[in-house]
């Protein structure tokens, strides 16, 4: 497992990253080819953050926990992306294609600096670029939730690779918005 260390406006100690390694790298007993950890120590009100994402064959898990002990907070964010595999990797092997956990896709995060709008309430703060994977709405449904995001863009291979976005809605369930060309949406 390959692992990545940011601390934000603190120090942490080698033994702690160490620590970090020995806790993340059992986890990478779930997987077939090697994964990525991306660790963000950080402290909030006088606590210890810890952020945990595990990227693997284009999935991604992700934890954040905040306790009084950075190791504590790392055992806990090891043990919430434990369980989100084991609860995850039943549904993906059951309900979506063959070899959802073989395929490598390397999305490209590339964060921009925000432009200004002009006006305060319509100016962008950040803009992320990324590339939309190819999946059914069902997979994009069980990414958008590992990530804990309330919506999801990819490309939707069940319409033709179209533009489409999967969210939660308030009342409970899922949403889908799929693109359509304008001549076939008249």
């Amino acid at each position: 497992m390959k692992f990545n260390f940011l601390e934000k406006k603190l120090q942490i100690d080698p033994e702690v990253k160490a620590y970090a390694e020995r806790k993340i790298g059992k986890l990478d007993k779930f997987f077939r080819q090697e994964s990525e950890a991306t660790v963000v120590f950080s402290t909030e009100r006088g606590r210890c953050r810890v952020e945990v994402t595990l990227k693997n064959n284009g999935m991604f898990y992700r934890a954040s926990e905040l306790t009084n002990d950075m190791h504590a907070s790392i055992d806990s964010a090891c043990a919430l992306i434990e369980r989100q595999i084991r609860k995850n990797k039943t549904r993906l092997e059951k309900k979506l294609r063959e070899g959802a956990f073989e395929r490598e896709i390397k999305p490209d995060f590339i964060p921009a600096e925000a432009e200004e709008a002009g006006e305060e309430d319509l100016s962008i703060v950040r803009t992320k670029r990324f590339s939309l994977k190819p999946m059914t709405p069902e997979e994009a449904v069980l990414q958008m939730n590992l990530l804990e995001h309330s919506f999801f863009a990819f490309r939707n291979m069940d319409d033709g690779d179209s533009f489409s976005v999967v969210y939660k809605r308030k009342q409970g369930g899922y949403g889908l918005i799929s693109g359509a060309d304008v001549e076939s949406a008249t």
